[in-house]
């Protein structure tokens, strides 16, 4: 026998129990949560429902049951020790359509309660169908471990959510997609809440059904420095909607929490200069994978087109003839001068930028890196060996006292701010992976180096 799992509203309806023993108080707590109007019927109660019936919860009828009783209720319970008073009850409620439980009494029953796990609105049910009750509690108990306790109120910010969508976005299978995206964030109450701002944000007309990657396109996509509030609103949309995501190895398990699960995720990143796949793979397999008519994302950490290799990967799916989008991302440079809390240029301390990568900045050719003090100077991946680079500065003239500051996971959690001074550079700690070197006199603005003499350094988280 099949039976059909459904969840009734009760509310303001009449529900006949009969029996006021042990058995029924276990089923009047989850009763009266409906907010129907309970009428019990039993010749004794426990001193419990007495109470509620002298609050005002429930009606409690001093007698014994009636086959009257069961007229014009929509539930009739029955819980009594009287297996003919459970009997009669049922078969009175059959003879009217009404639908009848006798507790623990599988012949007299339209239905079953199950084992409820709840959290707020969030209601898991399990039924055995009157086989084994004792079974449906112990998966419950299982459930109910596992189960966040916070799930209730997620549930509630994320349904006032759902509501604001379906009052705001057009019907379609643009707002049904992005509805099955917030049933997998973090939802707030707050205004700045990153997924009340994708919910309510205008669609991209550029995105097929304005939130999913069209298929047979690469979208070389920044994914930032790390912390998922720093996406675009277009780099998360198409993250959690992509087929296939190949990423670098610096892209943080937070971002690359935030896909489909049933995206292909693959990791085509190096790691310490080690490679696991080299630039020639990882251009087929972004060609393969959209000739095959997947949405490709090319996922890279900071932006795309800034040591990101995005020219050569640009070039051959041109020679591919595969379309593609560049959707750009904060790198990580504007994300270490926020965490020095500096800004890269200043009025009166530096009039122009330059960046560059460890390798590239320790060059005898000073064409490659202009000797100029009023400039700030930004080291993609500097290498945890500082000396080299220290040396070659000093000798294209820069001071000693030139202020140096390096920053490690900027954004993410474990950040970490080192100060210190060009002649002290190659003396400093080394900081985790990855890092970025900052130097300047812009650097010096954040006052935390001119507490330090020449050839010190503070750490700071």
């Amino acid at each position: 026998m099949s039976l059909l799992p459904i969840f009734l509203k009760l509310h303001g309806r009449r529900c006949l129990l009969v029996g006021a023993g042990n058995i029924a108080l276990d089923k009047i707590g989850s009763l009266l949560k409906t907010g129907l109007e309970l009428r019990v019927v039993a010749p004794e109660a426990r001193p419990e429902i007495r109470q509620l019936a002298i609050e005002g919860k429930l009606e409690w009828v001093e007698r014994p049951f009636e086959l009257a009783d069961l007229d014009g209720n929509f539930l009739v319970i029955t819980a009594t020790d009287s297996p003919d008073v459970n009997a009669a009850v049922y078969r009175g409620s059959v003879e009217r359509n009404i639908l009848c439980n006798s507790v623990d009494d599988i012949p007299n029953c339209d239905f079953y309660f199950g084992s409820v796990v709840s959290r707020g609105s969030l209601q898991i049910a399990i039924s055995t169908a009157g086989e084994s009750p004792a079974v449906a509690q112990s998966l419950r108990r299982e459930i109910d471990e596992q189960l966040p306790q916070d799930l209730g109120p997620w549930l509630a910010s994320l349904g006032q959510l759902r509501r604001e969508v379906l009052a705001t976005q057009p019907r379609g299978d643009a707002r049904k997609s992005l509805l099955h995206q917030l049933a997998q964030r973090q939802v707030c109450d707050s205004s700045t809440c990153p997924s009340r701002q994708i919910a309510l944000a205008p669609q991209s007309p550029q995105l097929s059904g304005g939130h999913t990657p069209a298929a047979g396109t690469v979208y070389l996509v920044g994914a930032g420095p790390g912390d998922p509030e720093l996406l675009t609103v277009k780099a998360l949309r198409l993250i959690q909607t992509a087929e296939v995501i190949l990423y670098d190895d610096l892209v943080p398990q937070a971002i690359l929490g935030l896909a489909s699960p049933a995206a292909e995720v693959v990791n085509v990143g190096k790691r310490c200069g080690v490679k696991t796949i080299t630039q020639d793979e990882i251009n087929a397999l972004m060609i393969d994978r959209a000739r095959a008519g997947h949405g490709v994302l090319r996922l890279k950490s900071g932006d795309p087109l800034l040591f990101g290799r995005a020219a050569e990967e640009i070039a051959a799916l041109k020679r591919a003839g595969i379309s593609f989008d560049v959707v750009p991302g904060i790198s990580a440079a504007f994300a270490a001068a926020a965490a020095l809390g500096c800004s890269l240029t200043d009025r009166d301390l530096a009039s122009s930028v330059f960046f560059s990568t460890g390798h590239h900045a320790q060059s005898h050719n000073q064409s490659s890196s202009p000797l100029q003090e009023d400039a700030t100077r930004v080291v993609y991946m500097p290498g945890r060996d500082l000396h080299l680079l220290a040396q070659e500065w000093l000798q294209q003239g820069l001071p000693p006292d030139f202020p140096c500051a390096v920053v490690s996971r900027a954004a993410q959690p474990g950040q970490q701010v080192l100060h210190t001074t060009l002649a002290a550079l190659g003396d400093a700690p080394p900081t985790l992976a990855p890092s970025l070197l900052v130097a300047g006199w812009a650097v010096r603005s954040t006052a935390a180096v001119d507490l330090f003499p020449v050839g010190a350094f503070s750490l700071a988280d």
